[in-house]
């Protein structure tokens, strides 16, 4: 395509980029030429042809796909994954609200109910592509049956691999600002190789029992409207009594998702705990739907019914209608555990003063009453098991070996990309089309290819289901109180405890 041509299909494809964000409210009419023009300076041009918006119509993000295409066929900006998002998150910033106004349009809608309120901001943060939704489309989702109810099961596809010039330039575009990702300083900033673009990134402020915390969307979501709760102050995260009460304070101010917490230590928590922070959003996982298995109450809190719940890992659920009494109770949960050690399931809460026992607390509304599921954890490592003794055991480790953090605690497993080729060379083996796997899977191949009778019907779901049983008994590992009678007894001797204590 001669240089004529590239301007006269660029001229094109800006009108009617800017027709059809003003068709879905994105630009406001008296707004269009004003954008035009600053799409004109984004893409080092001067001026463009006067032309009419096209006919046919085409989807709003393949224009936007055009933009960033001219970008780098004219060499504006290099043909790497990490450029190609910077100069997207600029265009897409002319788009976007600015944070005062944002924010204005937020609580503005809030008065008419919460969920107003977020579906407007949701719907923004998708439309303006801050919120990745073709990319999540790829990721692999299926269910998987068992004694605990469906888990649900998801490999990752949708964040986007590095680059291999991108790693090798990656050491030289290091800075200290922002503090991390989770920083309020991201609203807007530029991004670079080793830091994704954010200049459409807006943060709505709000009031988390008297501090000012942010409240934004996750651009790779895990699930429905997946939201991230974080505080102003760059601090580490703090997994107290006084992250419950956040997690009340914003139950209240948003009663229509859920919130939880990773655990705040190594192995056990999340994989950012520089920077104090909840994840949320509204979707209902498989924990929140499991059974009760046994209820009690503790005597400083009548009102609060508390249960254990029938899960592979160990938890507690609090609920309520009275909030402060939840808050009492957890507050004994907590505390009770962070020093309980049981000697007969390999329990300590500590070893040469390092702590070891940690929660994970997941907070939702149900009608009027607020529930508070807390997850007991352990982050102790041993030398059979230096990753961590409640911990992927190494069978597992060949589908799921990192951190069991908060999402996957809930049920849902968020597995490795590297799976979906792997799982298919799997596939093959099964069906006698190939001669061995990854010699990280070839053991699992071989019980598989053993234990079933296979063939191109049976193969797919065969090999999902096992995946399923695999990440089940991850959660199994992760479990302080194993399931087994020994481990049912040893949870309800800690609840003795907690009762009589």
């Amino acid at each position: 395509m001669t240089k004529v041509e590239t301007d006269l299909t660029i001229d094109q494809t800006v009108t009617d980029f800017v027709q059809a964000y003003i068709e879905i409210g994105r630009i406001h009419r008296h707004d269009a030429i004003y954008v035009t023009n600053r799409l004109i300076d984004l893409l080092g041009k001067q001026s463009i042809e006067k032309v009419s918006p096209s006919l046919n119509k085409v989807p709003p993000l393949e224009l936007f796909d055009a933009l960033v295409a001219y970008a780098v066929n004219t060499d504006l900006i290099e043909n790497l994954p990490s450029a190609k998002d910077v100069f997207g998150a600029k265009v897409m910033d002319l788009l976007t609200p600015s944070p005062s106004e944002i924010n204005r349009d937020f609580w503005q809608a809030y008065d008419n109910s919460p969920k107003e309120a977020t579906d407007t901001f949701f719907t923004i943060s998708q439309q303006t592509n801050y919120i990745k939704t073709r990319e999540i489309a790829k990721n692999i989702e299926y269910t998987h049956d068992t004694d605990y109810g469906a888990l649900d099961i998801t490999i990752n596809l949708s964040k986007p691999e590095k680059d291999p010039k991108e790693i090798a330039l990656a050491g030289k575009s290091k800075t200290n600002y922002p503090d991390c990702m989770l920083c309020m300083e991201n609203e807007g900033y530029e991004g670079h190789l080793t830091h994704p673009g954010r200049a459409n990134h807006r943060i709505i402020r709000m009031d988390v029992n008297g501090e000012e915390w942010g409240f934004q969307y996750s651009p790779y979501a895990y699930y429905n409207e997946h939201a991230i709760f974080l505080s102003k102050v760059h601090r580490e995260m703090d997994v107290g009594i006084q992250a419950i009460k956040n997690l009340m304070d914003i139950l209240t101010t948003l009663p229509h998702y859920f919130v939880g917490s990773n655990a705040g230590l190594p192995i056990v928590g999340g994989s950012i705990l520089s920077h104090d922070h909840y994840q949320g959003g509204r979707h209902t996982f498989p924990l929140e739907r499991a059974e009760e298995e046994y209820t009690f109450k503790l005597k400083e809190t009548p009102d609060v019914k508390a249960s254990l719940i029938k899960w592979p890992m160990s938890v507690i659920r609090l609920s309520s209608t009275n909030k402060d009494e939840i808050i009492k109770a957890a507050d004994k949960v907590m505390t009770r555990w962070e020093t309980y050690s049981d000697e007969s399931v390999g329990i300590y809460s500590e070893t040469y003063g390092t702590p070891h026992n940690a929660i994970t607390p997941i907070a939702r509304r149900d009608g009027h009453a607020f529930e508070l599921d807390l997850v007991l954890r352990n982050n102790r490592t041993s030398q059979e098991y230096p990753d961590g003794i409640f911990h992927p055991h190494p069978p597992v480790q060949h589908i799921k070996k990192e951190n069991i953090g908060l999402i996957e605690v809930m049920g849902l497993a968020i597995l490795p990309p590297r799976l979906k080729d792997e799982l298919q060379v799997v596939r093959a083996y099964l069906l006698g089309e190939g001669e061995s796997v990854d010699p990280i899977h070839q053991k699992w191949a071989d019980e598989l290819k053993e234990a079933n009778q296979i063939n191109k019907d049976t193969v797919s779901d065969i090999v999902d289901q096992a995946v399923g049983e695999v990440f089940l008994q991850v959660l199994k590992d992760a479990g302080v109180f194993k399931r087994d009678e020994q481990g049912k007894k040893a949870f309800r001797t800690f609840v003795d405890y907690l009762v009589t204590s």
